[in-house]
């Protein structure tokens, strides 16, 4: 069984790091408010705000900044700004050691999604495709921090994962199966191939989404997947949305589904609310789920965290 970190309770410390492109501070601020008007305390990483260009600060920095969050007493949760680009580039620096022997809840999305799958496939950790720090504003609808806290403050299990109302989940391959789930963005995903830091899907459900990519590569990044095994090791698939993606040559999204993961046979469910959409499911990386496509249903059977403080 994965690792389940501490439960976040109101009052926690929130330990804020940027792991991939730099955010800019006004942001950073702005967001961080907002945490502490909600009640909680905040630690930044050293190189939070930093900039040079695609990336804020070395892989080293940001690596280490990470790092003093997994080995801060205080810090709970740790919330990145922002993914964008490079976080792959920090893995050979993690301690993978420290992090299994100091659990902490990490949520994020994006490019964030590479450190997600990594934490718990090299140090057994349940991690979360939920919110980054820029959600911590106003604007971000209820149903998102409803399912954030849901997942990091409660151990209610078994309870279904669920879309918002009036969005059902669609099953388009029928099937039922049980196992954790991994993935996440297929843009990050696809460039783990061939690394020591590759996906692992050998009987887990398998998570993709997309953003704001055109179609032709939407084929290729599916292809890529199909050709290294990953979709035949797989035993459930499930897929969120392409949000402002583009369509290229006259074939959208929903025909590349049709043409590429439905014909495997696996369990298929589609239209999960996740990461780059308005609306964001908490789904936890590594965590064990029935997938039933039969009845268009994703059902949690464990707790994200533990209420234990050991």
């Amino acid at each position: 069984m994965a690792i389940r970190p501490p439960i976040l309770r109101e009052g926690d410390t929130i330990g804020i790091v940027t792991l991939g492109s730099p955010q800019s501070a006004s942001v950073i601020d702005a967001n961080i408010q907002f945490l502490q008007d909600m009640g909680f305390e905040v630690v930044l990483g050293n190189f939070v705000y930093a900039n040079t260009g695609i990336v804020a600060g070395s892989d080293e920095q940001r690596a280490s900044d990470l790092m003093d969050m997994f080995r801060d007493p205080r810090v709970r949760l740790i919330l990145p700004t922002r993914g964008g680009t490079g976080v792959a580039g920090i893995l050979p620096y993690l301690d993978y050691g420290v992090i299994h022997d100091n659990p902490k809840i990490v949520s994020g999305y994006s490019d964030i999604t590479v450190l997600l799958n990594v934490l718990y496939q090299k140090a057994n950790l349940v991690t979360l495709q939920s919110l980054l720090l820029l959600d911590f504003n106003p604007s971000t609808p209820e149903y998102n921090f409803d399912q954030f806290f849901t997942a990091t403050s409660s151990e209610a299990a078994p309870r279904l994962i669920e879309n918002p109302p009036g969005m059902p989940m669609v099953g388009r391959v029928p099937g039922t199966v049980t196992g954790p789930i991994v993935g996440g963005n297929l843009t990050s995903l696809v460039d783990t191939l061939g690394t020591p830091y590759e996906i692992d899907t050998r009987g887990r459900i398998l998570m993709i989404e997309e953003t704001h990519e055109p179609s032709n590569r939407v084929y290729r990044m599916l292809n890529h997947l199909k050709l290294a095994g990953k979709f035949d090791d797989c035993i459930g698939i499930i897929v969120g949305g392409c949000t402002n993606c583009t369509v290229s040559y006259n074939t959208p999204f929903e025909a590349l589904i049709e043409e590429i993961i439905v014909p495997l046979g696996k369990p298929l469910l589609t239209h999960v609310a996740t990461a780059h959409g308005r609306y964001k499911a908490a789904i936890p990386i590594g965590a064990e789920v029935t997938l039933d496509a039969t009845a268009g249903t994703l059902t949690l059977l464990e707790p994200v965290v533990s209420g234990s403080d050991s």
